[in-house]
């Protein structure tokens, strides 16, 4: 990437590596073996409660690094709601491998997800209206039963950028564990654009050794949050974006998830759900 002329932040396709005649043959020798343990490592994610999932990804392959402290389960307190973990977003297995360096599933709002994916998640996953309204409403009746996950980009990101931080999030709660993720992948892109969603999972875990590093920053402290602290929410997702971008030694960009699609999709990133016929 330092050789080019100009910074690619976007680009689509699959494969993660330059594809030299000996690396071409190489993949394509590695596919059959490659699917099958991508399906093992995929249905140890989901069939396995999840404190033994790190050491299932562990014993086929898959590294799971955690940095930092997490933070404890959320309690039952009365007036006590859960913890909202701000999650830079690599990969739509964020919510997944931080479960799995919790030890403990935590739940998901998404923006886009497969029915496959959904089906397949070990996870509970909530998918986001775009009415601000609505998901604010969801968003704080989730924090009311349990710790829950978010990536505020929006879409995944590649190249070491971090997109816009949507500010929503800010509003709802004061208990922000930000979160810096970060994965690795040698083979093949575990995201898409313009391709099948639903091949995403398969295509990260075809990788031979993938790493997945979770770092659990500080919670954020009561000055800088929109409740306790009185600041703008838009301040607050900022911080938290350079707070993470830090952390990473990446940079923050302004671009949203809209830029993303229009680039490289030619659309808005918004996907359709067809609602299910009902028997007559």
């Amino acid at each position: 990437m330092d050789q080019l002329r100009r910074q690619v932040i976007f680009h689509d396709g699959r494969l993660a590596l330059r594809p030299t005649p000996l690396a071409a043959l190489l993949t394509v020798l590695w596919c059959p073996a490659g699917f099958v343990l991508a399906c093992l490592r995929i249905a140890a994610g989901a069939l396995l409660p999840m404190p033994w999932v790190y050491y299932a990804f562990w014993a086929l392959g898959v590294r799971v690094v955690v940095k930092g402290s997490p933070p404890p389960r959320a309690g039952s307190t009365a007036g006590r709601t859960g913890v909202l973990f701000a999650c830079s977003h690599r990969t739509l297995l964020d919510p997944i491998f931080l479960s799995a360096a919790l030890g403990r599933p935590v739940a998901a709002v998404t923006y886009s997800l497969s029915r496959l994916s959904e089906m397949l998640s070990p996870i509970r996953t909530v998918r986001l209206s775009r009415n601000r309204v609505t998901d604010a409403a969801m968003i704080t009746r989730l924090l009311q039963e349990g710790d829950l996950a978010i990536c505020p980009e929006g879409t995944t990101s590649r190249e070491p950028f971090l997109l816009r931080f949507s500010a929503l999030f800010a509003e709802l709660t004061d208990e922000v564990v930000p979160v810096a993720m970060e994965s690795r992948m040698g083979m093949f892109h575990g995201t898409t654009a313009r391709g099948w969603k639903g091949m995403d999972p398969f295509y990260f875990f075809m990788n031979p050794s993938p790493v997945y590093t979770v770092t659990f920053l500080s919670k954020l402290p009561s000055e800088l949050t929109c409740s306790s602290g009185g600041r703008p929410s838009h301040e607050v997702a900022n911080y938290i974006q350079r707070l993470i971008a830090a952390t990473l030694s990446y940079q923050c960009t302004s671009l949203t998830r809209k830029d993303k699609y229009r680039a490289l999709a030619g659309n808005d990133g918004i996907v359709d759900v067809k609602p299910m016929n009902k028997a007559r």
